[in-house]
């Protein structure tokens, strides 16, 4: 996020000022000189002396300090303004000249900004001897040029301070909004991995370990494969964990972020290895021309098969499975179906531990703008299917030349 040059908030502490506050306290201020030295029609005024200018030039010291101490920095230069309005330093009695009021602007939208309801209040009601100083000595009627001054404009050097520091508390309010939603996305997306990984490897490993106090026994080849199986599974469950964990702890650089690729639809392939390992049988058909798949697609893509297969180790009971990975114009699916009984994984997703599974698959899709089927097949099982569109790049890029 960058600097924000208009907090809606004064600072704290004693901090020094920043450049903003140096180059709007020396702009302020040069106007008001400029129009000690080149006074307008109001008068002829006292002669312009060095120290007139030193005078009018006094009101930058506390403009330097306007955001930390906004009031009392009005009234200070108010005090200025005043002398200079009277012409109380260089000939008493007779006003200095016409006064741009530059520093007083600055200083009355300050108060505005930073300050409570009371204090604007009182800041309008005395800025308004000071500007009525102005017209006591000079040949301008009143009414007119003298009452927009006196009434029009400190109100409108008000209202602009009140809308800003409306503004910037709205821009404030959306900031925390989005950095809020930003985080309850990324705790989704946490969610997902998380129940993903665990789901699945662990369903794994808990079939597998079965299996093998099973057999162990009357067929010790049988029992030593699932054993295989099933520390592979743990270590890649552990890879997977470490990984996440990884992308959670690091930083911005470079150096620091985990170098392991995330899986894709190059690791569908390996799922229903590991599938008919742990007894659900199952084969994978790939169907189009294959395209390098931009990484969160293909990570979605993957997630959804390995879910699927899950569900169907869990749910489905003695059954076999098929995989179907289609290459299509402008979008990619994957289809997972498998013949068993389907217990409890409704479409909407309340069987099946929950329905957390197809929830995150529907969140997964939704977020690439698919679309995602799941249900009980006629003939007799369950169905998942995910279509994710892919742009044209994908396709242009992976063009033969």
């Amino acid at each position: 996020m960058g600097r924000d040059f208009f907090p809606h908030a004064p600072p704290t502490g004693g901090a020094r000022p920043t450049p903003g506050d140096v180059v709007v306290a020396v702009v302020a201020v040069g106007l008001d000189v400029l129009a000690y030295l080149a006074p307008g029609e109001e008068g002829p005024g006292a002669p312009v002396t060095v120290l007139g200018v030193l005078l009018v030039a006094v009101s930058v010291l506390p403009l330097l300090f306007r955001r930390h101490h906004p009031v009392p920095v009005l009234g200070a230069v108010l005090a200025v303004q005043m002398a200079v309005n009277l012409g109380l330093v260089v000939d008493p009695g007779e006003p200095m000249s016409n006064s741009y009021g530059g520093a007083v602007a600055v200083a009355l939208y300050t108060v505005a900004r930073y300050s409570g309801r009371r204090a604007v209040a009182l800041g309008v009601v005395a800025t308004a001897p000071v500007q009525l100083a102005r017209y006591w000595h000079n040949d301008v009627a009143f009414v007119g040029m003298g009452l927009t001054d006196v009434l029009v404009t400190p109100c409108l050097i008000v209202a602009v301070g009140l809308a800003v520091r409306q503004w910037k508390r709205q821009l404030d309010i959306n900031r925390t909004l989005l950095a809020d939603r930003a985080v309850t996305e990324e705790r989704r997306r946490i969610a997902r991995e998380l129940h993903d990984i665990v789901a699945h490897h662990i369903t794994t490993m808990y079939l597998m370990s079965g299996g093998a106090r099973a057999t162990l026994d009357r067929d010790p080849d049988t029992a030593r494969e699932a054993l295989v199986t099933l520390e592979e599974s743990g270590r890649t469950a552990l890879a997977e964990m470490r990984q996440l964990l990884g992308v959670l702890r690091s930083t911005e650089t470079p150096e620091e972020t985990p170098s392991e690729p995330q899986p894709g639809v190059d690791g569908i392939e390996r799922l229903v290895a590991d599938s008919t390992a742990a007894g659900l049988p199952a084969e994978l058909h790939v169907t189009g021309r294959p395209v390098e798949l931009p990484m969160p697609v293909g990570l979605t893509l993957y997630r959804i098969a390995q879910e699927a297969l899950t569900n169907a180790r869990k749910h489905a009971g003695p059954a076999r499975a098929t995989v179907r990975l289609a290459y299509l114009p402008g979008r990619v699916t994957v289809e997972v179906a498998d013949d068993g009984a389907g217990d409890g994984r409704a479409p909407g997703g309340k069987g099946g531990g929950g329905g957390y599974g197809l929830l995150g698959m529907r969140e997964r899709v939704a977020l690439h703008d698919g679309t995602l089927r799941a249900g009980s097949r006629e003939e007799g099982g369950f169905m998942v299917s995910a279509s994710v569109p892919l742009s044209t790049d994908t396709y242009e890029k992976d063009r033969p030349r």
